[in-house]
């Protein structure tokens, strides 16, 4: 049975103010206590008081363990909590940890996390990407995928912009898109240089924009740029779906790193790739095609002996 004092260590946590996914964590454990059980209790207390950057990184076994618990329970704490899961938790607690925390504190952390243990680093890495691939997959409805599908089968072009990390999804959706037949060109200008991508936008043509979370003016000109000369404008992102989704044709959700263990862009090429076989099952005739002639083009680069032994 718990304590008077182990309640209120619960119930009171910290003096002063907390980050808002601490805080929102802390008050849901704070409302949720009497309903919960004796091993969720002890989930919930160890969440409530553990240092939020040991949370990040964290897997479900490892909060088990700590809490003397099992797997199952620390997922139906969360659940009780008012979580989808652990990442849905650490999403929350990550906006906080990464806005406040400099990066080579973050490197640090990330470091001393996973120590010399090359079985643990494996672990590690495959944890976090399953984690934020079954999130996003989870986040995003069909809907959805059909809104931004029409988008981008109806453009006459497709711009595909992506800054610093998130260059990887958007030249690899320009350059997949071509190779399908269907016109796109790749963009991750910032500043004055944006001006020239931009300049070349049509009527009839759609802006796929990878970014997760930071609100960058760039952003705000491309969705201005596209509405002026009758484009269309998709976002692929993780906390930017509200500010845009009231000006744009259609928002994916592609969640990003908690920690940094895990590439920015992983999500965002997942996503990229739905859209391609999405898009390639639309008009097979001119994939396939497309296809033909890329490789009969390849063929006709490669060295003769080379093209022999094939």
């Amino acid at each position: 049975m718990d304590s008077d004092a182990s309640k209120d260590a619960v119930r009171n946590p910290v003096s002063g103010g907390a980050p808002g996914g601490l805080t929102r964590l802390r008050a849901a454990v704070r409302g949720h206590w009497e309903q919960l059980s004796s091993a969720e209790r002890t989930v919930a207390r160890h969440l409530a008081t553990a240092p939020p950057e040991q949370l990040v990184f964290a897997s479900a076994q490892q909060l088990a363990g700590v809490s003397g618990t099992s797997n199952a329970t620390v997922v139906r704490t969360l659940q009780r909590l008012g979580y989808a899961g652990l990442p849905a938790l650490k999403h929350e607690l990550a906006a906080d940890f990464t806005s406040s925390v400099a990066p080579e504190v973050r490197l640090q952390q990330r470091i001393a996390h996973v120590g010399k243990d090359l079985n643990g680093i494996w672990n590690d890495v495959f944890e976090e990407t399953r984690e934020r691939i079954d999130r996003c997959r989870e986040l995003n409805s069909v809907e959805n995928l059909q809104a931004v599908v029409t988008v981008l089968a109806s453009a006459g072009e497709v711009l595909c912009y992506g800054a610093a990390a998130c260059e990887i999804a958007a030249r690899h959706l320009a350059r997949a898109l071509n190779r399908m037949g269907r016109p796109a060109r790749f963009s991750g200008e910032t500043g004055f240089a944006l001006a020239d991508p931009l300049l070349a936008l049509r009527p009839g043509d759609a802006v796929v924009v990878f970014q997760p979370g930071r609100l960058l003016r760039e952003l705000d000109v491309i969705v201005e740029s596209a509405r002026s000369v009758g484009a269309k404008v998709v976002f692929v992102t993780d906390e930017l779906g509200d500010a845009f989704q009231d000006r744009v044709e259609g928002v994916l959700i592609a969640p990003h790193t908690a920690t940094g263990i895990t590439n920015e862009g992983l999500t965002g090429l997942v996503v990229a790739d739905a859209l391609l076989l999405a898009l390639a099952t639309i008009d097979e005739t001119r994939a396939v095609e497309t296809s033909h002639q890329l490789t009969a083009l390849r063929e006709r680069l490669l060295p003769d002996d080379q093209e022999h032994r094939r």
